[in-house]
């Protein structure tokens, strides 16, 4: 994930990253932008068209977007190993995926 803002993977996010704008029209582009680039994942597209999750693997594949959205909004620092924790907790726990290929790092 070093394309988070170029940093390096054990970093925070420079003090002069401003968050966000948290006007909705903002929170949904961001949400959709998130989505899109989950969209294009193909280890979480994997999961969830076998349906490793579940019938319902396309829907925990939408709360993985959710979840991601979230940490960005509510996280005060923004390491990338944080979100590489959560994509892998999530892709392990929800969709029974255990991520290997080091795409998660990307």
């Amino acid at each position: 994930m070093e394309s988070l803002n170029g940093i390096n993977n054990h970093s925070s996010l420079p003090s002069t990253h401003k968050k966000p704008d948290s006007s909705p029209a903002s929170r949904d582009h961001f949400l959709e932008g998130i989505t899109v680039l989950l969209s294009r994942w193909h280890g979480l597209q994997m999961a969830v068209q076998n349906q490793w999750g579940g019938l319902d693997s396309f829907q925990k594949s939408q709360q993985l977007a959710a979840n991601v959205f979230s940490w960005f909004i509510q996280s005060k620092a923004h390491r990338v190993e944080d979100l590489e924790n959560l994509l892998h907790e999530s892709m392990l726990l929800s969709l029974n995926t255990e991520i290997e290929d080091g795409s998660i790092e990307e």
